[in-house]
């Protein structure tokens, strides 16, 4: 199966199922001397994790991990770092009423047209118990990250229609994880929380919108033509399970205003080119600028729904389909730490791509 492989010189490869025995990761080009902070990786799988909060799905996963390789007395070694996380309570028969049906908007009729087989038992490896795996690695870019003073805040901005209207800088990052929702304006956060459980409450789900923040980003990562760093960012969102779209900086709106608005204009503070606005979202011609980079990742609502949908099986025959198990009315909330880490693989990948020209 290909296609499991991300990034060039920090790569990672990730195996497993949501129903298998575990899911993991391996970790190839981390340079070596990098302090590795188990309770930081763990701390980053706990907010992935399922069943943390009333507003995910209440599969109760620990999401504990083993570093079975490429670490030695607390620091990385340089040769391939391996991670496994045991699954725990996968209850594959709420699937067994699916294994011949196809569910709207799932993986379940594509994968059967791809491979000829298909793995019914929550979605296989379609599923998003998949990115446990990524968040495990995207830690440990992370550490990198932070060595070099590169900081990551990613938070939910938008649940259905209710959108928040502040700018990332009005916000206190720290307010992140002060809730469930991961949205660091209390106010909004209890609007949109109850919004939720209204949607889940009719055996319905609700999509959303993750804000990515990048800070202390130095200028001149990403290459200038089909890996610009703004197009691995986008390759990196668009491929998290339920993600519908990416833009960043200014991106869909920067079409409302007209060039002589919209240009960043440079200057001098000390020693350090900056520009006065930052329509470009921190990236201009594929390379960073040493600004702020922010986007914005849009995620559909769960295709899974605890109402009767018609469908088909595998013989074309019509059928209706109902969901069961154990799911979430909205992925934006466990989706947080998911884009933190995709964002990290990607930054990691393009600083030792730097590192290596210099």
């Amino acid at each position: 199966m290909a296609g499991n492989t991300f990034g060039q010189l920090f790569k990672i490869t990730t195996f497993g199922e949501s129903h298998g025995k575990a899911l993991g990761v391996i970790i190839d080009g981390c340079p070596p001397g990098i302090e590795i902070d188990e309770a930081f990786i763990q701390n980053e799988l706990a907010r992935r994790k399922p069943g943390q909060s009333n507003i995910v799905t209440q599969r109760k996963e620990d999401d504990s991990f083993q570093l079975l390789s490429g670490v030695f007395e607390g620091k990385t070694t340089g040769t391939p770092i391996s991670m496994v996380i045991y699954n725990q309570d996968a209850r594959s028969r709420d699937y067994s009423h699916i294994k011949d049906k196809f569910r709207p908007s799932h993986a379940d009729f594509t994968y059967l047209a791809k491979y000829g087989i298909r793995d019914y038992r929550g979605g296989g490896r379609s599923s998003a118990r998949e990115t446990a795996a990524r968040v495990a690695a995207g830690a440990i870019a992370k550490l990198l990250l932070l060595k070099n003073g590169i900081h990551i805040n990613s938070y939910v901005s938008q649940v259905g229609t209710l959108k928040l209207e502040k700018d990332y800088k009005q916000l206190d990052f720290n307010n992140i994880e002060a809730n469930p929702l991961r949205c660091p304006d209390p106010e909004m956060a209890d609007r949109m929380i109850a919004h939720i459980k209204e949607v889940r409450k009719a055996g319905d789900t609700i999509g959303g919108i993750v804000t990515g923040v990048v800070q202390g980003c130095p200028p001149g990562l990403g290459e200038p033509v089909f890996d610009k760093l703004h197009a691995d960012l986008g390759k990196a969102m668009l491929s998290i399970n339920a993600c519908k779209g990416f833009e960043y900086g200014s991106g869909f709106e920067g079409i409302t205003m007209r060039g002589s608005v919209h240009n960043d204009h440079f200057r001098m503070e000390g020693d350090k080119v900056i520009t006065d606005t930052n329509y470009s979202g921190g990236v201009q011609g594929g390379i960073s600028n040493g600004m702020d980079i922010y986007f914005r990742v849009a995620f559909k609502p769960v295709a899974t729904i605890i109402q009767s949908q018609p469908s088909i099986n595998t013989d074309g025959d019509s059928v209706e389909v109902t969901g069961k198990g154990r799911h979430d009315p909205c992925v934006v909330p466990r989706a947080v730490p998911i884009v933190d880490a995709m964002t990290a693989l990607v930054l990691a990948d393009h600083l030792l791509r730097q590192n290596a020209i210099k």
